[in-house]
Formats: C-alpha cells, sequence, structure tokens
C-alpha cells in the first residue's frame, strides 16, 4: 500500500551525475540541496528520501527541484539501488509488515 512513484533515469552530460525524474513534486516549487545526509529534525519527505539516497555508497551529494532528482555520486555507484529507494519512498506496507485491519483497532 501506499502511493507508488515511477521514476525514469535521464542521461547527464557531466560525469558522476545521474538525474531521475519522477511522477510527483517533492519539493513544491522550491529547491532542496544536501552535501550530507540531514538530521532526524528535518521530516519532509525530501529531507527523508536524501537520508536514504545518502545510504548508498558513492553519494556526495544531493538536489531536488519539484520532480526532478539530481545526484552527485563517485564512479561505480548503483543507480538501479536508487532508482529502487525512490520507487519504494511512498510504499508504507512491505513484504513481511502486517497490514492492520479494522478489526484490529
Amino acid at each position: 500500500m501506499g502511493q507508488p512513484v515511477t521514476v525514469v533515469k535521464k542521461p547527464s552530460s557531466n560525469p558522476g551525475l545521474v538525474r531521475f525524474e519522477i511522477n510527483r513534486s517533492i519539493t513544491g516549487m522550491g529547491h532542496e540541496r544536501y552535501v550530507a545526509a540531514p538530521g532526524p529534525e528535518l521530516d519532509r519527505p525530501c529531507d527523508e528520501l536524501a537520508r536514504r539516497l545518502f545510504d548508498h555508497e558513492g553519494v556526495q551529494g544531493v538536489h531536488m527541484n519539484s520532480n526532478v532528482i539530481t545526484v552527485s555520486m563517485s564512479f561505480g555507484a548503483d543507480e538501479l539501488a536508487m532508482v529502487e529507494t525512490i520507487e519504494g519512498l511512498f510504499t508504507y506496507y512491505r513484504p513481511g509488515v502486517e497490514v492492520p485491519s479494522f478489526d484490529q483497532a
């Protein structure tokens, strides 16, 4: 359950940068730039996505503007794993997690 996010990886002419376009705005109309994972006091969806992206080895920076996510990374970083991370941002019930029912409430 949750909101599926569609991710399209776009080519970049700059080596070390990868750009993802998603089917929803994650920052509204603003820009967000991260050079390190944000602290727990920041809890917007863009902050959570930045934290998850920085968990991947080789991520050096993240920039988000509306529905475009640009990641600066070192050679050999796993772009496919980043796609899966972005797609799963709004998925709350993953395999192995019991979905609550109205009877349990």
